[in-house]
This record gives structure tokens, C-alpha cells and sequence, in this order.
């Protein structure tokens, strides 16, 4: 949907909080893109900061990523795609409170799947997927 190149991702996060806080007009992506931005206060300074890398291995979450897995998620649920995938949220969504705390629910599911295809060199393994994110409902 994007493409594969981190300073186009990136930058596409920097023009949408620019155009916010300047409160120029935004697209329905960048709406999303800074929805996103508003929920997080502790990745808003970082969206600014297209050339800082985010190690894992220093216990540092990549802003980008785990904004990127929300925008993700929210498509899969607005399409229910994988079929399924919308009633898990609905019901995550009571349970957590809110629709942002059911998505942090849902992203190590996705962040594993794409791991997993990638890994693999396969398309994701959806029923897989979908085990996980339903597995999500039974440890609550």
C-alpha cells in the first residue's frame, strides 16, 4: 500500500502532523496518520525524526512500526479482513474499554504474522492469525 522505503513511510507520518498542527487540510489517511500520532504523546517528538533508527536490541520500539500496525489493523477491521477479524475487535473492544487499548491487544498478532511470512517467504498464514487474535479474547 505504501511501498517499502523508510523515508517515504516516514515522511508520509511527518506531513500529516505537520499539516495537522498547522491545521492545513488533511486526506482520510492523513486523519488516520494523525489520530494515530494523538494517541501516542510518547512517539510525537520521534515523528519529526525520520533518520533515528529504533533498535530492538537496545529495548527501543520503533514509533513508526507500531504506528504503522494500528493503521494496519484498522483497514483489516474496516474491510473484516481476514473474515473474522471485525467481531474480535468489537468484542475486544468491550472488554478493554476502548477501541485504541483492543488494538494494542491485536498488534503482536499482526507484527507475528508478518514476522512469520516473511521468514517464511509465504503470504500470511491467516488462520493462524486469526488463532492468535482469538486467543487474545481467552486471556482476558
Amino acid at each position: 500500500m505504501f511501498g517499502t522505503d523508510r523515508n517515504q513511510l516516514r515522511q508520509m507520518y511527518k506531513n500529516a502532523w505537520e499539516k495537522f498542527q498547522q491545521q492545513l487540510p488533511l486526506s482520510a489517511l492523513d486523519i488516520q496518520i494523525v489520530e494515530i500520532i494523538k494517541q501516542h504523546p510518547e512517539y510525537q517528538d520521534f515523528v519529526l525524526q525520520l533518520d533515528k533508527d529504533f533498535l530492538p536490541e537496545s529495548g527501543q520500539t520503533n514509533p513508526f512500526l507500531h504506528m504503522g500496525l494500528h493503521l494496519g489493523l484498522r483497514e483489516q477491521i474496516n474491510t473484516n479482513r481476514p473474515a473474522g477479524i471485525a467481531n474480535i475487535f468489537q468484542k475486544l473492544q468491550v472488554i478493554k474499554g476502548s477501541s485504541h487499548d483492543a488494538e494494542h491487544s491485536m498488534i503482536d498478532c499482526l507484527a507475528e504474522a508478518m514476522w512469520s511470512s516473511q521468514v517464511n517467504n509465504q503470504p500470511p498464514d491467516e488462520t493462524a492469525y486469526l488463532d492468535c487474535l482469538r486467543a487474545q479474547l481467552k486471556r482476558i
